[in-house]
């Protein structure tokens, strides 16, 4: 018995010198580990005043605390309202029911004055008979067109209501490749009304060519623009329109193609459509045949292979200035024109009754003449 007790001592005196051991272990082990990880920079340690080290408290903030909204909701609760939906009202009648209203389309818009004027897309306001727009607020009113220009599919409309909420343009000269872009619309109509979609910027001056072969510059975002969003607005992180959405790329194998008009383009454009009912565009009255390359130089051993190769119209101002059939215009103002699109970009930013100098090869002769344009044709 006694050899049974002394041995059950013992027992107990080893399994308490492994836990001893195991504790001890476990201290120093700790204790490695934390310098380590400090000395790899794990936690930054704050200097105490007393020239001490100690390290800072974690805090936690207390769940459910929704004070700190996103830039996103920040944005979407100033904008959306900002944001109307706009139905395109067609008025039928047949023998049975008489005349009614039928909706032939809906869109988006963005009120950018506090009169009510609206900037919309020219397609989502073609050829109503009636417009009635819809605000956030839930008031459905009127609206008169004051201009298109079906040029860049933009117009602009105005209802007759007070305390509206204003949305403000930004620079969209200053928009860069992968900044944040939110999309503000109304996707399928009212059911869906102020709908907010998020993504970049994409890409910018991305090229569309009308069926008259003018060129405008837009810009990409993959933020979703859906039947619908057209016309509304695409805002950047500050809470600024720097574009009124447009179109979307729709086709098998295209995922998140959207372009948005910029917004330095749209307010130019309407500023001419409150103030004239249209665009005023200055023209240099010539029918561009087409542009000049090597190809087509060296054939015709023209002298130069770049340039607009025209014929301008009669009684146009460049017939009057002297500009002859097949004159290759080379440069205007001073600067180079390498093709119709560089044409397009040096007139449009002049004004009508400005005269400009250009340069014409004629016969592969070097011509200099100044042409005063006229105000081009709608």
């Amino acid at each position: 018995m006694s050899y049974f007790n002394e041995y059950q001592s013992e027992r107990r005196r080893g399994v308490l010198f492994y836990i001893i051991l195991m504790l001890i272990c476990a201290v120093l082990g700790g204790l490695v580990a934390l310098s380590g990880a400090q000395s790899l920079g794990y936690f930054e340690q704050e200097e105490a005043p007393d020239g001490a080290t100690r390290t800072p408290e974690i805090v936690i903030p207390p769940a459910g605390d929704l004070t700190d909204k996103t830039a996103i909701v920040t944005i979407s609760e100033k904008i959306g309202p900002a944001v109307v939906g706009i139905s395109n009202l067609d008025i039928y009648s047949d023998f049975f029911q008489g005349e009614r209203e039928v909706e032939q389309g809906t869109g988006s818009g963005v009120i950018f004055d506090g009169a009510g004027y609206i900037v919309t897309n020219n397609h989502v306001v073609e050829g109503a008979r009636k417009l009635v727009v819809s605000l956030a607020d839930g008031r459905q009113v009127s609206a008169d067109v004051i201009g298109t220009d079906a040029r860049t599919d933009l117009a602009v409309i105005k209802i007759n209501e007070k305390n509206l909420t204003v949305a403000g343009f930004g620079n969209s000269d200053d928009v860069r490749v992968g900044e944040l872009a939110i999309a503000i619309g109304n996707p399928g109509g009212a059911d869906f009304a102020r709908s907010v979609t998020q993504g970049i910027i994409s890409g910018l001056n991305r090229l569309l060519i009308t069926d008259e072969g003018l060129q405008f510059r837009l810009i990409q975002t993959d933020a979703a623009i859906n039947p619908g969003n057209s016309g509304g607005a695409l805002v950047n992180i500050q809470g600024k329109v720097i574009g009124i959405n447009s179109i979307k790329i729709a086709r098998e194998g295209f995922e998140g193609m959207g372009f948005a008009i910029p917004s330095n383009t749209v307010q130019n454009i309407v500023q001419d459509l409150i103030q004239y009912k249209k665009v005023i565009r200055p023209a240099l009255g010539v029918y561009m045949v087409r542009d000049v390359d090597k190809e087509l130089a060296e054939y015709n051993d023209l002298g130069v292979d770049y340039g607009v190769l025209i014929d301008p119209q009669p009684g146009g101002p460049s017939a009057q200035a002297g500009m002859r059939r097949y004159d290759i215009i080379i440069e205007i103002s001073g600067q180079k024109i390498t093709n119709r699109f560089d044409l397009q970009n040096e007139i449009f930013a002049k004004k009508v009754g400005d005269t400009v100098p250009l340069v014409v090869i004629r016969n592969g002769q070097r011509v200099e003449l100044s042409v005063k344009l006229e105000e081009l044709e709608q």
